[in-house]
């Protein structure tokens, strides 16, 4: 059974996972380029990612050791302290190639 720090935690991921995924949503790099709101908008959805992530227990988090979970910790570092390098090629493809293996470990957690 899930601790309710855990819980709330897997819950934050799980809805700003779903939310940089609704954001991003048929668009294209250069479009995500060329919108600032959207870029501003997902890199925070990322930054909490990063912060709920480390709420996780190690145990919880050690159950999914296919998941890079300090490049996924450690990400909200860089979005918060480094935002001057923070690409927006970068963003998009966090979005478009990691967010989906993390959703799903997420709500696998979340339904046990």
């Amino acid at each position: 059974m899930l601790s309710e720090k855990n819980r709330l935690a897997l819950t934050d991921i799980r809805d700003n996972a779903r939310l940089a995924q609704e954001f991003l949503a048929g668009m294209t790099v250069e479009m995500l380029e060329a919108d600032r709101r959207t870029f501003y908008a997902v890199t925070r959805c990322l930054e909490i990612i990063s912060e709920a992530a480390r709420r996780l227990s190690p145990a919880l988090r050690e159950r999914h050791p296919d998941l890079p979970w300090r490049a996924i910790m450690g990400g909200g570092n860089v979005y918060r302290h480094e935002y001057h390098i923070v690409a927006e090629a970068y963003v998009w493809r966090t979005v478009e190639e990691s967010l989906g293996p993390l959703l799903a470990v997420t709500e696998d957690e979340l339904n046990r």
